[in-house]
């Protein structure tokens, strides 16, 4: 009997069930040993739930730490950004007490805020589409925004 008898190579098929019994006992090691945080998985599940081919992304046209002039004695100038879709442009102020912005043109608006673990916060806003959130975002943060035939998403941004 030659060394090949002895010890046959493994085929395609025999490698594809090792590695499927390898993938299987690390994903089981790993629950056990280091398991997801619920609240990390809430936000991926959130995350993929934001997944929407049809949402337009607003893009970032102006933010006051990167584009404005620095104001001689001010020192906490409030941050203000302004975002962009088209014809859509969203200006919000972003304060220690939370957000103030504004849709233009003044449409009818949904605005949530989404962020952190937390889920989306929605935020009412006017018939002018003045809309305030006394919430201070935590980290990165983004706006979506639902009008009757779209959604639009900004940027994230870090407050």
């Amino acid at each position: 009997m030659n060394e090949d008898e002895r010890f046959p190579q493994a085929g395609p098929v025999d490698d594809e069930r090792a590695d499927a019994l390898l993938e299987r006992e690390l994903r089981q090691a790993a629950a056990v040993l280091d398991p997801v945080p619920e609240a990390l998985r809430q936000l991926a599940l959130d995350a993929y739930a934001l997944h929407d081919l049809d949402a337009r992304i607003a893009e970032l046209t102006f933010d006051s730490l990167m584009d404005a002039l620095p104001v001689r004695g001010v020192t906490d100038a409030p941050r203000m950004l302004t975002f962009s879709a088209g014809e859509v442009t969203v200006d919000v102020e972003v304060t220690e007490d939370g957000l103030i912005g504004q849709v233009l043109p003044p449409r009818s608006v949904h605005i949530e805020v989404l962020g952190g673990p937390r889920t989306a916060r929605p935020v009412p806003v006017d018939s002018l589409g003045r809309f305030t959130s006394d919430t201070p975002p935590a980290g990165p943060f983004a706006l979506r925004l639902r009008t009757g035939t779209e959604v639009i998403v900004t940027e994230w941004l870090r407050a």
